[in-house]
């Protein structure tokens, strides 16, 4: 026997409508009579029962217009009507089916089907009822979901967007395909006035492609605000994936490093499709291809840092791209596609390349088919570009002011090891320095790349003439870095306080008998690619000067009293 529940029984005969009663009432329902289609309609509203037997053809309201208005009451509750009718006509069913009905009852009524029938409809009306409430706990959960994602996406937009993106010569299009993000655009300035730029694009997208970029972010931005070469934070990143990611998700990415005072850049592309470097001077393109496997594939002892080098000049653009936007497609099912792509870069004037890719991607009407990133990279004059405060993690007692040490670093560490980071991070104990941690970071790289590259490793900057001979130059630096056997580079530092503040030495000296005199006086004129550092170094330094015994050079850098 089904549950006991309230039926409303609306019939204009009199008869009937007893008969019906008795009926529902010995199988432990309790009953509601109306004599027309008003009636019923006012007692539902009053009573709200759960099941309703409806005359098709009474005065007043007949049942069809009843049981259009009682399922309206209803809303989304299931209340099951049952039409009592004699008719057969195929219209006047239709027209009951119409109005909301959902069985039939003929006369004269049989107690045994009026008892299976409506069983049949109070289980159709629990599981309705079932429904409803799985339907509002999902939608209650979804609501909850989303919240959380809410928030998690702000946290990620406010990681992600933590550095220098919104720089004058950075211009960039992000389109996600879901809530999060699969790729992952990140920019920051370096302690010494250079940029790094980072776009990567995760396996998949949405919040499983996302997961990756928070941990990737840290170790960017914590690593190129300490001065660490792009080598450095690509061999941690990998790591960092490599560990935290399930087998078949990486990161395809590319990964720039500007030296604006050097005017060099360092490329790494490992999975993302080729980016472009347009020269202004003579609007010659270099595609910045991929050599590497993606992040997160390989172990560390496997991984390659290799960069490639190359000399830029104010001007040059750099474009890069995910592989979202060759991929973008129109309703006609073409995608947009890496040719096209390429003809709209050749097309367009040099000022206006990442308007033009941009421009074809909105005339070309796609859709996409995944997260879709474009980027542009302005090199400009680093004095454009504000000067970023170097993070220390220092205490805030008394600072050291009366001391002196000194540093050699031999072969076996010149090859595998960046000083500069772990330099920094020990001078800038020294509160009173903190404020020229750029100026310092600046300087260090000067001298110690300087040491290696002319001192230990031989190189002649006169190599750097044009842009073959600089990519030669680099080539050569690389393959000597790794054969090294022997050499070093001594950093000695001394810092002294006196009346007005105190003053920081560093002294410089290598195994190749140093710099030349007639360089650091600056004898030799500068090309497009060499001669600016040593130049730089008497703009920043109080004094610079080189000792005759061993060649080795002494930079002074005062700070005083506030």
């Amino acid at each position: 026997m089904s549950e006991a529940c309230t039926v409303l029984i609306a019939e204009d005969n009199a008869a009937d409508r007893l008969l019906l009663s008795t009926i529902v009432s010995k199988q432990g329902h309790r009953v509601l009579v109306a004599g027309n289609g008003a009636e019923a309609v006012e007692l539902f509203q009053q009573e709200r029962p759960q099941l309703v037997l409806m005359d098709a053809l009474m005065p007043v309201m007949d049942g069809f217009e009843a049981t259009r208005q009682i399922k309206q009451l209803a809303g989304d509750e299931l209340v099951p009507v049952i039409f009592l009718t004699s008719l057969s006509e195929t219209e006047a069913l239709v027209r009951a089916l119409d109005a909301g009905g959902d069985d039939f009852l003929s006369k004269p009524y049989n107690k045994v089907i009026l008892q299976a029938k409506l069983g049949a409809m109070l289980r159709m009306r629990a599981l309705h009822s079932t429904v409803l409430q799985q339907r509002d706990l999902i939608v209650k959960h979804n609501e909850h979901l989303l919240t959380e994602q809410r928030v998690a996406k702000a946290v990620f937009d406010r990681i992600a967007h933590a550095g220098c993106l919104h720089a004058p010569n950075i211009r960039y299009l992000q389109s996600p395909f879901a809530l999060f993000n699969g790729d992952l655009l990140l920019a920051a300035f370096t302690p010494s006035g250079g940029m790094n730029i980072f776009l990567g694009d995760f396996t998949g997208h949405g919040l499983p492609a996302a997961v990756g970029a928070m941990p990737l972010a840290e170790v960017f931005y914590g690593m190129t605000a300490k001065g660490f070469s792009i080598a450095d934070v690509l061999r941690e990143m990998n790591q960092k994936l490599k560990r935290i990611l399930p087998v078949g998700v990486f990161c395809c990415a590319t990964l720039l490093h500007l030296n604006l005072h050097q005017r060099v850049l360092e490329v790494w592309n490992g999975g993302l499709p080729a980016g472009v470097l347009r020269r202004k001077s003579d609007g010659t393109q270099h595609a910045l291809i991929s050599r590497n496997l993606p992040l997160g594939i390989v172990e560390a002892e496997r991984f390659n840092d290799h960069c490639e080098v190359f000399a830029i000049e104010e001007g040059d653009r750099i474009l890069l791209w995910s592989d979202g936007v060759p991929e973008c497609s129109n309703a006609q099912g073409e995608m947009f596609g890496e040719e096209r792509l390429r003809e709209l870069i050749a097309a367009s004037r040099h000022e206006n390349l990442y308007d033009s890719v941009r421009d074809g991607l909105q005339a070309f009407s796609g859709e996409q088919q995944d997260d879709m990133s474009l980027v542009e990279i302005a090199v400009v004059d680093e004095a454009s570009l504000p000067r970023q405060s170097m993070p220390v993690s220092g205490s805030t007692k008394q600072s050291p002011l009366d001391w002196s040490a000194s540093f050699d670093f031999r072969a076996s560490t010149l090859q595998a090891f960046n000083p500069l980071p772990f330099l920094m991070q020990w001078l800038l104990e020294v509160q009173e320095l903190r404020p020229l941690a750029g100026t310092l970071h600046t300087i260090l790289t000067e001298v110690f790349s300087n040491a290696l590259e002319h001192g230990v490793l031989g190189l002649d900057s006169a190599l750097k003439a044009d842009a073959n001979g600089f990519a030669a130059y680099y080539h050569e630096r690389q393959q000597r870095l790794e054969q090294l056997k022997e050499g070093w580079v001594r950093l000695s530092f001394d810092h002294r306080p006196d009346q007005q503040g105190g003053a920081l030495t560093i002294r410089v000296s290598d195994s190749g008998g140093g710099i030349p005199q007639d360089i650091l006086q600056m004898n030799t004129p500068a090309t497009p690619f060499s001669g600016r550092g040593l130049r730089l170094l008497h703009e920043l330094a109080d004094q610079c000067w080189r000792e005759e015994g061993d060649g080795s050079l002494n930079i002074r850098v005062r700070w005083q009293h506030e």
